[in-house]
């Protein structure tokens, strides 16, 4: 099976679930344009496994949908790229990402409140902008 992107959330505010939108504009070194995250550092964009939403919502009887864990990219078959920190994976056909960690220290956040669980804690792939470009739902990605 070929990973894709199942969908791109941002939201202008952090600390705010993200929103679906049908394409994005990554930008080199900087993040997602519209989202928060933007910035100097390496968690500028927040990858999650469309498989492992999937799973949360059958074991916890929720209906999350796309941004919901607050991430911005659902990669469906991320599972099988196996990404580690320092591993590079293009998005369509310009956009790559690098992996500066998985997870980050977990807190009360607003997913946590709002549904009880969250997964960036412990599967999230926070990843720093390496080349630039248009990313659309739908765009293969590929481990490099």
């Amino acid at each position: 099976m070929e990973a894709i992107v199942y969908s791109i959330c941002v939201n202008e505010e952090r600390g705010k679930l993200k929103q679906e939108i049908p394409c994005a504009e990554f930008i080199e070194n900087r993040g997602i344009s519209g989202d928060g995250h933007q910035g100097n550092w390496g968690r500028q964009v927040t990858c999650l496994n469309y498989g492992s939403l999937v799973k949360s919502n059958e074991e916890n009887h929720l209906n999350m949908g796309p941004g919901d864990f607050a991430e911005n990219v659902l990669i469906d078959g991320m599972d099988q790229l196996d990404l580690q920190p320092g591993d590079r994976f293009r998005l369509g056909k310009d956009v790559i990402l690098e992996v500066t960690q998985i997870g980050k220290p977990d807190h009360p956040s607003v997913v946590t409140r709002t549904f009880g669980i969250s997964l960036l804690p412990y599967e999230g792939r926070f990843c720093r902008v390496v080349t630039g470009g248009k990313v659309v739902k739908g765009d293969a990605v590929v481990k490099l």
